[in-house]
């Protein structure tokens, strides 16, 4: 067995254990996304628990409608860029679509992701992706699991609709938590569960949950930063409250700077 691997896998290891351990001591997780240097650089260092590329960048920043349209290369490019800001705080890496169809897919795409600077990567699906997320994990690159709302699938579901919202669903969800957990996930990302069931798996698994729109029930929130930040003002999550209105004070920056240049010489 080569050494890269076998260090490779006490690292997997270490992020569950470490993660495993602050849920028990009740910690508050707490997450941000990156897509470019500067804002991982700005983000690093700053207390946050991990930070992701998400294939939401397809959305906040190629300009696509979904996270459907969106690359391994996208990926692997965004995550360069954000790694080389950030030091301090663990990177994960989103698998966006098409990239885990086989396992052997899988684990390659999740190579390329840590070959770009990525600590952990992150595939969307439950107990019918475990043959992949078993491979990845073999490798010793970390897993953060990601059940509920798929957005990778949001054409095939007809939106974004909340899940678990009957028993069958919610049985579901337990699940596929269970079994990622099972199979060593250092966390699962609930997006869109219904609160109930979000705190239900939160009490039923050993690793964290990280919850977007999930309610208050999880063991941390993760958020697209420009949401926070209120950099989208055409769009606006009902569950996020931004901390400041950042679109606006670039406007009126940009609009006072417009003025000053058509004034010189006046």
């Amino acid at each position: 067995m080569g050494r890269n691997i076998i260090e490779n896998r006490c690292k997997s290891k270490s992020l569950a254990k470490a993660f495993i351990e602050r849920k028990a001591k009740s910690w508050k997780f707490a997450a941000l996304t990156a897509y470019d240097y500067p804002m991982g650089k700005l983000l690093d260092g700053l207390g946050l628990d991990f930070l992701l590329v998400g294939d939401s960048l397809g959305m906040v920043v190629l300009g696509y409608p979904d996270t459907t349209m969106v690359t391994l290369d996208d990926m692997v490019h965004h995550t360069r860029a954000v790694a080389r800001g950030v030091s301090e705080t663990p990177l994960i890496a989103d698998l966006p679509a098409h990239s885990t169809e086989t396992k052997s897919m899988g684990v390659s795409s999740a190579r390329k992701l840590v070959e770009a600077g990525a600590k952990g990567v992150k595939p969307e699906g439950g107990r019918e992706l475990l043959p992949v997320i078993k491979g990845i994990l073999r490798e010793g690159i970390p897993v953060l699991g990601h059940i509920g709302m798929l957005p990778q699938r949001v054409k095939e579901e007809g939106g974004y609709k909340v899940k678990g919202k009957n028993p069958e669903q919610a049985e579901e969800l337990i699940a596929d938590a269970q079994a990622l957990d099972e199979a060593g996930v250092f966390g699962l990302v609930l997006e869109l569960v219904s609160p109930p069931v979000a705190e239900a798996i939160s009490r039923k698994t050993r690793v964290p949950t990280i919850g977007i729109g999930s309610g208050s029930g999880c063991d941390g929130q993760i958020l697209v930063t420009h949401d926070l930040l209120g950099m989208f003002p055409w769009f606006k999550p009902r569950f996020v409250r931004p901390k400041v209105d950042l679109a606006a004070q670039i406007q009126s920056a940009v609009t006072e700077f417009v003025k000053e240049c058509r004034n010189v010489g006046e």
